[in-house]
């Protein structure tokens, strides 16, 4: 999600690229709730940290406490630590796992109008 919504509202002032420590698959809710704000992550891929070792970048930031702990050292890249709860942790009917996602992506849309101001 942080991946789309920056792409989506910094336009070209940033080239966003997204990893995780345990890749996995796009997760529906996410596809679904970036949907309803007019953001199509459904062609996204999850992708490792360790295809990014050894490239520079300008920032490196982390969502969660885990991929702040796991997260490789980029030289000459600052470090930002988002803490965010991690929605698919959420358990419950569709509609409270979907507010889960709501809420994680409302946050984030938040820390990156922050973060590109």
């Amino acid at each position: 999600m942080a991946e789309g919504l920056l792409r989506h509202m910094a336009g070209d002032k940033y080239e966003a690229f997204s990893a995780g420590i345990a890749p996995t698959t796009v997760n529906p809710h996410a596809i679904e709730v970036m949907r309803k704000i007019g953001i199509d992550i459904s062609g996204h891929r999850s992708i490792s940290v360790d295809e990014f070792k050894g490239q520079p970048f300008d920032y490196v930031i982390t969502v969660c406490d885990n991929a702040k702990e796991s997260c490789p050292y980029f030289a000459g890249s600052k470090m930002i630590h988002w803490n965010i709860e991690d929605p698919t942790s959420a358990v419950g009917n569709s509609d409270y796992v979907l507010n889960a996602f709501s809420k994680t992506r409302d946050k984030l849309q938040s820390l990156i109008r922050d973060f590109i101001a």
